[in-house]
């Protein structure tokens, strides 16, 4: 073997574990190959990341509800109606092409919880479900924090009667 095939191979070596290394080089063959083989291929519907990544978001601790002001009043009127059942995928957009999938959440949090390093949890919950998942290569997770939730606008105030009996 020469100088130079053994420079050859040196350097393959080395790109073959860089590639090997490189998360984004293993992981976007690895979920092309996931999604599309020789006897067919798989496609994943819009509803399906909309509900994983709902469910992910959700069992975030601080992540009081999902939706914006609209979409949860539907919510608590749909709650009310017996038989029917809560929607997963409120508050959360998805836009799913052949190998990738972003993600856009509407969220409200619980009141004291830091929001940037709640953005952050949501982020790696959502990216981490979608792709374990699916084996779509999540490009972005937008969240849009529209509202503090504090305890005590839930708790009934009294009826403002007559001051006497």
């Amino acid at each position: 073997m020469t100088a130079t095939d053994s420079a050859k191979a040196e350097t393959g070596k080395a790109t073959a574990e860089q590639t090997t290394e490189s998360g984004s080089a293993r992981n976007g063959s690895a979920r092309t190959g996931a999604l599309h083989s020789e006897q067919g291929s798989t496609t994943i519907s819009d509803i399906v990341v909309q509900k994983i990544a709902g469910l992910a978001a959700r069992n975030v601790r601080g992540v009081h509800d999902l939706g914006g002001g609209t979409a949860r009043a539907f919510g608590a009127i749909r709650d009310r109606i017996p038989g029917a059942s809560a929607s997963v995928g409120q508050g959360v957009s998805v836009e799913v092409g052949e190998t990738q999938a972003a993600v856009d959440l509407e969220i409200v949090v619980e009141y004291g919880v830091a929001i940037a390093e709640l953005a952050r949890t949501i982020r790696r919950s959502v990216i981490a479900a979608i792709e374990q998942m699916t084996g779509l290569e999540v490009v972005e997770v937008n969240i849009n924090v529209n509202d503090v939730y504090i305890a005590e606008d839930d708790d009934p105030q009294p009826a403002a009667g007559t001051r006497v009996q």
